[in-house]
């Protein structure tokens, strides 16, 4: 078939996503400007680098046929799977977490990419067990999401990580995952980091003794506690086998649900560092350390909040050009775009990523190809996450995650991650009225 070049890219997504490269840009230059009005770093010329390779990726991933991949997905995870594993004990460390490889200043985060993997080998896991039971597509879909998930924790990059969650139960719900299962992992997710923070913030931020969180203090209480719901876990599982009674179902479902939550808190408090664990909770109140944990978030609001309606003006921000914002570049870009661009910047922001965002959601609704279909499902999950989550870190309304807002902030990984996928939604979109049959 003669490739028609104007119908294969599409110029509403290709456009936005250029708009937003482009601010990118703008905002990386403007925080390496210091007080003086002197550049000390040249990050916004290697955006511009990584942009430019990123538009090749990008077409090279929209010209080849996504569904000729679909026989190298399995493949591709177990290479993903290696790679990660290798990552998490002989990679380079970069801001506390053992996520990197390459040499010198050159290197990528393989836990990026990884990411377009994991949404293809899902994919590909959905469409061929149509036909199978939902429990158990359930079970081996929640395995396949933990191998690389217990490997990026391992480094540990809790942010990255994080991001694997919501395109799981993204792409479940649209293979039809029963919500009660989805549910299930939500409500573990929740518990799990519940009863992880729960001692941080008794120790830092409220600093005395609560009675009732003994139970996650107390390593010997602790186990008991899990013993005994674990129990009852297996008489309420052998209660529903036997008389087939949903009251021993629902007993089995919520107490499995507390068991293995506190029993990964344990695995998560050992895993994680105290750092990223008092991250998860000082968004509720910094100033109980406003010059440690509270730090970020207390600037980050600082410079937004000055932004004002229209900004300072552009090289005109005062956190950011005297260096009071940490990762100001990558974490809090959106930050100096508020300060020197105002409400109405960040309007503008917003507006592009709607615009991607509703794309995809287009897409997806005209798709005729299955694989395809929940390849662009997991891509918007992805894609809402990291806007959602990193503004939402900035504006002090949710956690400190060290995710990236995608096509804006500074990093190769992250933007040819982005722009891979982009690349593969305009693929999906430019070959949804073909047919294809698998030999």
């Amino acid at each position: 078939m003669r490739l028609r070049i104007f119908e294969l890219f599409d110029i509403i997504l290709l456009i936005s996503m250029l708009l937003l490269i482009t601010i990118g840009v703008v905002f990386i230059y403007s925080s390496s400007v210091n007080s003086s009005g002197i550049s000390i770093s040249n990050e916004y010329v290697r955006q511009i680098i990584f942009g430019s390779l990123g538009l090749i990726l990008m077409a090279a991933a929209a010209i080849v046929d996504y569904r000729k991949l679909v026989k190298q997905a399995p493949k591709l995870f177990i290479a993903m799977v290696v790679i990660l594993l290798y990552t998490a004990f002989f990679g380079r460390v970069v801001n506390g977490a053992r996520s990197w490889l390459g040499i010198g200043n050159m290197g990528v985060q393989p836990s990026e990419f990884g990411k377009i993997v994991y949404i293809f080998f899902l994919a590909w896991y959905f469409e061929r067990t149509d036909k199978v039971s939902s429990r158990k597509r359930f079970i081996t879909s929640l395995c396949i999401m933990g191998v690389p998930l217990v490997l990026i924790l391992l480094q540990p990059d809790l942010g990255t990580a994080s991001v694997y969650i919501p395109i799981f139960l993204v792409m479940c719900f649209m293979a039809g995952i029963p919500l009660r299962y989805l549910l299930m992992v939500i409500l573990t997710g929740i518990l799990t980091i519940v009863c992880t923070v729960l001692p941080v913030w008794e120790t830092e931020i409220l600093q005395r003794s609560v009675p009732i969180l003994k139970v996650l203090t107390d390593q010997r209480l602790r186990f008991i506690v899990i013993a005994a719901m674990g129990t009852i876990t297996l008489i309420g599982i052998m209660g529903y086998m036997l008389f087939k009674n949903k009251y021993y179902y629902w007993i089995a479902y919520s107490f499995g649900i507390m068991t293995v939550a506190l029993t990964m808190a344990i695995v998560a408090s050992r895993v994680l560092k105290p750092y990223q664990i008092q991250r998860l909770i000082i968004f509720i109140d910094p100033e109980s350390d406003p010059l440690g944990a509270g730090w970020n978030i207390i600037q980050s609001k600082i410079a937004i909040g000055s932004g004002n309606i229209f900004g300072q003006g552009f090289l005109q921000g005062i956190q950011s050009h005297l260096r009071f914002l940490p990762q100001q570049s990558t974490d809090f870009i959106f930050s100096i775009l508020s300060e020197e661009w105002g409400f109405v910047g960040g309007c503008i922001v917003f507006l592009l990523y709607l615009i991607i965002l509703f794309r995809i959601i287009s897409i997806i609704r005209r798709t005729k190809n299955l694989y395809g279909y929940y390849v662009a499902s997991g891509i918007l999950a992805m894609f809402f996450f990291h806007f959602i989550v990193n503004v939402g870190m900035v504006m002090g309304i949710m956690p400190i995650t060290g995710i990236p807002l995608m096509f804006l902030s500074y990093g190769g990984s992250s933007l040819w991650t982005g722009m891979l996928c982009v690349g593969v939604l305009m693929g999906i979109n430019f070959h949804q009225q073909s047919e294809f049959v698998y030999s």
